[in-house]
C-alpha cells in the first residue's frame, strides 16, 4: 500500500515523523494522520516529503491508478489492525457503473412519479364513495 510504503522508506532513512511534519509544514499528529492513510496527501507534499527523503515522487507513491475506491467500514474496527482495503477499478467499469447509476436514478424519479400518480388516484375514488 501506498502509505506503508511512505513510512517504510521514512524509517529507512532515519528520518522522524516530527522532521517530515516540519517540512509540510503541519503538526506531527496531522503528518500521522497522513502516513496512515485517514488524510488525503496533496501532490506538493509527496514532491516535498519524496525530495526530502531523497527519492523520486514514484518510489513513495507507486504507480496509482485511476479510480481507486476506498473501503472504511467502521463497523469492524476494533483497533486491532488496519482493516481499510484499497480496490483498483478500471475505467471503463467506472463509466459504466456511472450510466447504471444514472440509469437508476432516472427510474427512482419514474417510480416516484408512479406513486404520486396513484396516491392520487386512490384520493380520487376514496372521494366518490
Amino acid at each position: 500500500m501506498i502509505h506503508e510504503k511512505l513510512k517504510k522508506i521514512r524509517t529507512e532513512k532515519g528520518m522522524s515523523q516530527e522532521k517530515m511534519a516540519k517540512i509540510l509544514s503541519t503538526d506531527i499528529s496531522s503528518y500521522s494522520r497522513k502516513e496512515n492513510g485517514k488524510t488525503k496527501i496533496h501532490d506538493d507534499e509527496w514532491e516535498k516529503m519524496a525530495k526530502a527523503l531523497n527519492v523520486p515522487v514514484e518510489d513513495l507513491k507507486g504507480k496509482v491508478a485511476e479510480g481507486i475506491v476506498h473501503n472504511n467500514n467502521s463497523t469492524f474496527n476494533d483497533n486491532s489492525g488496519n482493516y481499510n482495503q484499497y480496490y483498483t477499478i478500471p475505467n471503463s467499469i467506472i463509466e459504466n457503473l456511472q450510466d447504471y447509476i444514472n440509469l437508476l436514478k432516472e427510474e427512482n424519479q419514474s417510480l416516484k412519479k408512479e406513486v404520486e400518480d396513484l396516491k392520487q388516484e386512490n384520493t380520487a375514488l376514496k372521494s366518490q364513495k
